[in-house]
């Protein structure tokens, strides 16, 4: 039970509705227990003795007690239910915020498809114990003690001889929860990693397409299936040896009661209404016993689902405000970098080595390198996305730990390579990061991202509806919307990570003479691997392997027969021998 322990706090608070629903389950029992009463007593006095004209008033009472026996058996279940609901509505609200404020240390190895397995499967098993097996425990429980007390009323030895069967059923039981949870476990990471390969084939359905690659993606869904296939026949296995066991001890217990019991109404000993109502009373204790496992079943895949739940609730958040962390509504955007390392989790390579720079206030400041040689990592560490190792990372003079989180990620504006836009319009997409910008805002934004023009030719304009990841648009167009996403937000610290890598060589210099003004006043970081993208920066960093190799404006750089000019001399060599020919 230590799992259900450690996520009380989500069904405790509606204890409440358990609890009632408890007092018409106990009811519902009751009236369960009094059908073998009834029996014996029109057996033993109404036909024994001839007495039929009692008969209409007890099918009437019969009658009343099975209405009061729905009526009651309705607020259990809806109660019951009420209360798993409300439940995993809190426990669903809290992996959901969770997953908000987790690392990107955490998302660096977690499946997409897997947490959205955590996120409806093994909410909804969780749900289902709490909705059914709880009550169908105390159900059981309920049944066993109250028909025991009247099965010990009707015949001590008689009782003495049924609960021989105990023994075993228990045994048999701990048996089988021991096999079943460790594969209901199986089934449910089996289930996370098929739901991961159907996400990332939906969402690469392009790059499958164009490489022609359906097959091998088919196989190896289908792997993934074989591999579900065969937990669940693992677990069908287990239950179809342990389900049949039980119920031949229980009916072996029955088989025992009748002879034994015949010998004591033939001795005179127990009437043969009261045997009938023994008989009765026995199934209401084998068919709980015999129906344990299937409650076993439920629990230990509720067990298993809280478990993978618990994975994502305790799992750390290195990265939060220390104490005294503050709140800096208009930071003057002055980064500094001593001597930092940096390393990326299970990786032992360092992707920066004792990196140290200093970007003064509404200076651009570009980063180049080859893929890998730790661009991208400088950004994610002012943001405080990672941590670094050794070194300090500084912002007006204090390190970028000063400040909450929230108001520091709030001063710095960031446009990826990879642009995400969410499913909805257009104005929507600009307008995320603040929700309650003026429509003039948004055309701005979009203007200085050179995105306006392209979007008042959508049948819609702005209020155009995407489809998801921006389905519709083309990559240059999505990053156009992304920049202007990124200045609406008036940031202190703009970053551009490769920013308009997908956009033809005219439209990045339009964007790059709109952005001059945008980009006045504010400390940003050019991500490229274009030098034209960053030859007016005022100050290049040329990274290799997480070392600053050089440094330098953009003349000083190809003015040194280093890495930089080697690039430099790449990208336009192409445009000097055609400038050559025509000279010619």
């Amino acid at each position: 039970m230590e799992t259900f322990k450690k996520l009380k706090q989500f069904y405790w608070p509606y204890r409440k509705n358990f609890y009632i629903s408890l007092i018409f389950l106990l009811l519902v029992t009751v009236i369960t227990v009094i059908y073998p009463v009834i029996l014996q007593v029109t057996i033993d006095e109404v036909m024994k003795k001839q007495q039929f004209q009692y008969v209409p008033y007890i099918a009437l009472g019969f009658i009343g007690i099975m209405a009061l026996k729905g009526l009651f058996t309705y607020f259990n279940q809806y109660l019951g239910d009420v209360f798993g609901i409300r439940s995993v509505y809190r426990l669903r609200n809290e992996l959901y915020e969770k997953l908000q404020f987790l690392p990107f240390r955490y998302y660096d190895n977690a499946k997409t498809g897997d947490l959205m397995s955590r996120l409806t499967a093994d909410v909804e098993g969780f749900r289902f114990f709490l909705s059914y097996g709880f009550s169908e425990l105390i159900r059981f429980a309920l049944l066993v003690t109250i028909s025991l007390s009247l099965m010990f009323y009707y015949s001590v030895a008689l009782t003495f001889v049924t609960l021989l069967a105990m023994p075993f059923l228990a045994f048999v039981t701990y048996r089988f929860d021991k096999r079943v949870h460790p594969a209901f476990r199986g089934i449910r990471k089996s289930f996370g990693k098929l739901n991961t390969n159907v996400q990332e084939n939906i969402s690469g359905i392009n790059t499958v397409k164009s490489l022609s690659r359906e097959g091998y993606q088919i196989d190896k869904f289908n792997n993934s299936n074989v591999d579900y296939k065969d937990k669940f026949i693992s677990t069908a296995n287990v239950w179809a040896k342990y389900f049949p066991l039980m119920e031949f001890i229980g009916n072996a217990c029955v088989v025992g009661l009748l002879g034994f019991g015949g010998y004591l109404v033939i001795d005179g000993q127990l009437s043969e209404g009261a045997l009938v109502a023994f008989f009765s009373l026995v199934w209401y204790i084998v068919w709980p016993i015999a129906n344990l496992g299937f409650v076993i079943n439920q629990f230990s895949q509720a067990k298993a689902s809280g478990e993978r739940l618990l994975e994502i609730l305790e799992a750390e958040e290195d990265i939060h405000d220390i104490p005294g962390a503050k709140d800096v509504p208009n930071l003057n955007g002055h980064v500094t970098f001593e001597n930092v390392t940096f390393s990326y989790p299970n990786e032992e390579k360092a992707a920066l080595q004792n990196v140290s720079f200093d970007a003064p206030p509404g200076k651009q400041i570009g980063l180049i390198g080859a893929t890998g040689s730790g661009k991208t990592s400088i950004t994610q560490l002012i943001t405080r996305f990672y941590e670094p190792e050794e070194g300090r990372i500084l912002i007006d003079g204090k390190e970028v730990n000063n400040y909450t989180l929230h108001s520091l990620r709030n001063q710095i504006g960031f446009v990826l390579q990879e642009s995400f836009l969410f499913s909805s319009s257009i104005k929507s997409n600009i307008a995320y990061g603040r929700p309650n910008a003026s429509m003039d805002e948004i055309v701005r934004a979009a203007k200085m991202a050179q995105a306006h023009e392209f979007i008042m030719e959508l049948p819609n304009g702005y209020d155009t509806m995407l489809g998801e990841r921006g389905m519709g648009l083309s990559g240059g167009q999505k990053q156009r919307i992304a920049i202007a996403r990124a200045l609406i937000l008036d940031p202190t610290i703009l970053v551009l990570d490769d920013a308009t890598s997908a956009v033809d060589m005219q439209t990045e210099f339009n964007i790059q003479k709109e952005l001059k003004e945008a980009l006045a006043g504010r400390t940003t970081f050019i991500i490229a691997h274009r030098i034209s993208s960053l030859k007016h920066a005022d100050e290049i960093l040329v990274l290799d392997e997480g070392n600053v190799v050089e440094r330098g404006t953009h003349e000083e750089l190809i003015q040194i027969n280093g890495p930089y000019r080697r690039i430099y001399d790449i990208q336009y060599k192409d445009q000097k021998t055609v400038l050559q020919a025509q000279t010619n």
